[in-house]
């Protein structure tokens, strides 16, 4: 199943240069975790957030906002942003960011198997 490299290079351009960044195959597509705590990616051609439980209503509430219902039943905290909510730089720059900030209140130890990036 391939993913859209276009959206997800538009991503790391959005993260930039961040140590504390990696990437990882999953989905069939490709995550984002940040101390190992994934925060964004592809599916398809769909760019996944994690917003969090507090901001999940109001950003299903966005226009090209579903649920991320990757395996039939929705995931709380996580959303899919369709195409058309994904297609400039600043889109997907505000999502990576809400993405990015609710990462950063979770506690855990990074992960082992996520590879780091190469910027």
């Amino acid at each position: 199943m391939a993913y859209d490299e276009r959206l997800a290079e538009r991503i790391r351009q959005a993260v930039g240069p961040r140590a504390d960044v990696t990437e990882k195959k999953m989905f069939g597509g490709i995550a984002f975790l940040l101390d190992g705590k994934m925060f964004a990616g592809v599916v398809k051609d769909d760019l996944m957030v994690r917003v969090g439980p507090e901001l999940y209503e109001a950003a299903l509430a966005e226009a090209n906002v579903r649920p991320m219902d990757f395996t039939g039943k929705a995931m709380s905290g996580y959303v899919f942003v369709g195409p058309d909510g994904s297609r400039t730089e600043k889109a997907v720059r505000r999502w990576v960011d809400r993405g990015a900030a609710f990462a950063g209140t979770l506690e855990g130890a990074r992960k082992s198997g996520a590879k780091k990036r190469s910027r």
